[in-house]
């Protein structure tokens, strides 16, 4: 734990209060500050009063005057204020196991902080809460809390887990719910382990429990499974059976809760083989970071952006690379574009040897295959790559080759474009 005020926002309540870098925050309107749920909770308030010590072990108290929800402006040494926490289980489908070795060291790093959870929307199992950090959840009311949840049955629950608490923790949720915490949920999908009867109760115990939306996407294999446990990879039929449980469930749930609750990935409609569901299925995209109308939303955008085209438009060729699950869809759209504005362009869906072919989406595609299967390729003047194959923030791939190494070996310019149809299309139409 560190509340040592590392620096200050220019302008901010802090500084114009008088908080000098270096002090240490104790409490903040009479509470003590361990971590950043408690100076973001407590922080929220009007004109909080802080109780700061120095280096020297002076302490001092200071009012600081701003409205209610502003930010005080205070930085510390880490984000949390403390150290994350590292995950406990042994998921017998966790991605991290399935990695590459020789990756960079921070991709083999799990973690299952319940404070991540809160503020940058990470899922967590809950199964290293303390029955302190579970009381401070509830009084603080701390909500959204994103909860991978799997199984409900304990003992299921605890052998995907690979941990004891995993059924332990079900309890965890049951008291959420009851506290009126908002829970959003995912479930991996692991045939033969998770699915049919199991799937049912899962969902029947999540709806009870208060949940408000859960995601159903199907596990992710690589090639890297040695020494771990048998999971059979999602097929056609496997998918088909589970959208039609939570779609049948789904319709219950809407007439008894107005909402259908459960959704399936868009790479669950993929592997079936079955179109994806229309734009008013997915209730305003609630699950969309766990891939969940994503390529809808994908769409609707970008055929909102193409019809404001009335004119042809002049720019160069150009080529898209993405997983092998999405091709088809930017396929279409490419020749969509092309058909309104005279603009061509390719589309390659790159295969995944580094992680093994049963993985197919382009988050996953690394730089090392995006060079290996474009060379030689037509690629036009450019070539789009979508953002989510980058590192947060950054121009690296998961095997560390960079977007200058893509662009030196394949001897094109390589434009990133957002999870947006209308950034796609401008991409397309040479205008970022």
């Amino acid at each position: 734990m560190s509340t040592v005020i590392t620096s200050i926002d220019r302008r901010s309540p802090a500084e114009r209060a008088g908080v000098r870098p270096g002090e240490r925050l104790l409490s903040i309107g009479g509470h003590a500050v361990e971590d950043v749920l408690d100076y973001r909770f407590f922080g929220y308030d009007q004109d909080p009063e802080l109780v700061l010590e120095s280096p020297g072990g002076v302490r001092r108290t200071l009012r600081v005057k701003k409205p209610e929800a502003e930010d005080l402006g205070l930085n510390f040494d880490t984000y949390l204020m403390d150290e994350p926490r590292p995950c406990s289980n042994h998921c017998l489908f966790c991605f991290v196991d399935q990695m590459a070795p020789g990756c960079r060291e921070t991709l083999y790093f799990k973690d299952d902080d319940a404070r991540l959870s809160f503020l940058m929307g990470n899922y967590v199992t809950l199964t290293n809460l303390s029955p302190r950090e579970v009381r401070r959840i509830i009084d603080l009311r701390i909500s959204p809390i994103n909860v991978s949840v799997h199984a409900t049955d304990p003992k299921l629950r605890s052998a995907l887990l690979g941990s004891r608490a995993g059924g332990e923790s079900l309890e965890h949720m049951r008291a959420f719910g009851q506290a009126g915490i908002v829970m959003n949920g995912q479930i991996v999908l692991c045939p033969g382990w998770n699915d049919g009867p199991q799937l049912q109760r899962t969902m029947e115990d999540m709806a009870a429990w208060g949940f408000a939306s859960c995601s159903i996407v199907p596990v992710g294999l690589t090639k890297h499974r040695a020494g771990l446990a048998e999971i059979r990879p999602v097929d056609r039929d496997c998918a088909n059976a589970v959208i039609d449980q939570a779609d049948a469930f789904g319709k219950i749930c809407l007439e008894r809760y107005g909402t259908r609750l459960f959704f399936c990935s868009d790479e669950m409609y993929i592997r079936a083989g079955r179109p994806l569901p229309e734009e008013d299925y997915y209730e305003g995209y609630v699950q969309l970071e766990n891939g969940v109308g994503l390529l809808r939303s994908l769409i609707g955008e970008f055929e909102a952006g193409l019809r404001l085209e009335e004119e042809p438009v002049s720019a160069s060729p150009y080529a898209i690379a993405t997983g092998v699950s999405a091709a088809p869809f930017l396929t279409d759209l490419a020749e969509k574009a092309r058909e309104k504005t005279g603009v061509t362009g390719r589309v390659y869906a790159v295969q995944n040897d580094f992680f093994g072919h049963s993985v197919d989406v382009a988050g996953l595609v690394t730089g090392g295959d995006l060079i290996a299967q474009l060379q030689g390729k037509d690629l036009g003047q450019r070539l789009l790559i979508p953002v989510n194959m980058l590192r947060h923030g950054g121009d690296v791939f998961l095997d560390d080759v960079r977007v200058p190494d893509v662009e030196a070996a394949l001897g094109v310019p390589v434009t990133v474009v957002e999870q947006d149809g209308f950034d796609l299309l401008d991409a397309m139409l040479g205008r970022k």
